[in-house]
């Protein structure tokens, strides 16, 4: 089948991306608002940028109910930081809990049975349980469309990390098995990050800088 994407609704569009761009990490992003009140979503359009410097982005979309942005955007814009949450299998359901939507008032730590903690660098807690937290300044957004099914860019710069060390291996490497990581796949589906295997790489025939 041949498709013009522009002959499908948002919704259908939206379907095919999210049931063909799998699995997709997901970030649980906290925040705050300019009264300090929390936040916390999570979001499957999530990914690295880069490591120098260390970046991150994730793009909320429009509210498809009411055409709205989200609280995470509206808090990311008013105070530029914000708290990347690595989601793990035991955390899924307290996770899908914060995907609600809701009033801003709303506390989603609260609604999911979270402990929120201290970030060390920026104003957003974190999700206690979850065994790594990338603390984060905004580095910009790119709007890309406030039409219904359109969203944003939004692009952080990693300021402090917070790993807990029985998902580390040595000084550099996560512990897959320890971490236990799920990504997303569509509609109401989740898949484990269990089931591993190995490729290496071909090596560069670029020759290094001198």
């Amino acid at each position: 089948m041949e498709i013009n994407p522009l002959s499908l609704s948002w919704k259908s569009r939206y379907k095919i991306l999210t049931g063909a761009v799998v699995p997709r990490p997901v970030g649980w992003i906290s925040t705050v608002n300019v009264a300090g009140q929390p936040n916390l979503a999570p979001f499957s359009f999530f990914n690295v940028v880069c490591a120098t410097p260390p970046t991150l982005l994730f793009c909320p979309m429009t509210r498809s109910t009411d055409g709205s942005t989200k609280d995470t955007l509206n808090n990311i814009r008013a105070t530029r930081e914000f708290v990347v949450n690595i989601v793990t299998e035991p955390l899924a359901e307290a996770m899908t809990h914060t995907s609600v939507e809701a009033p801003q008032q709303v506390n989603e730590f609260e609604i999911a049975g979270l402990e929120a903690a201290p970030s060390a660098v920026v104003s957003p807690p974190r999700v206690a349980a979850s065994p790594i937290h990338f603390e984060c300044r905004l580095e910009r957004i790119v709007e890309i469309s406030n039409l219904p099914g359109g969203g944003n860019i939004v692009i952080g710069t990693v300021v402090h990390m917070h790993i807990d060390e029985r998902v580390l291996l040595g000084e550099d490497k996560i512990n897959l098995s320890a971490l236990e990581a799920i990504g997303r796949l569509a509609g109401s589906a989740y898949t484990r990050t269990t089931d591993i295997f190995e490729i290496v790489r071909p090596k560069s025939q670029i020759p290094p800088r001198k």
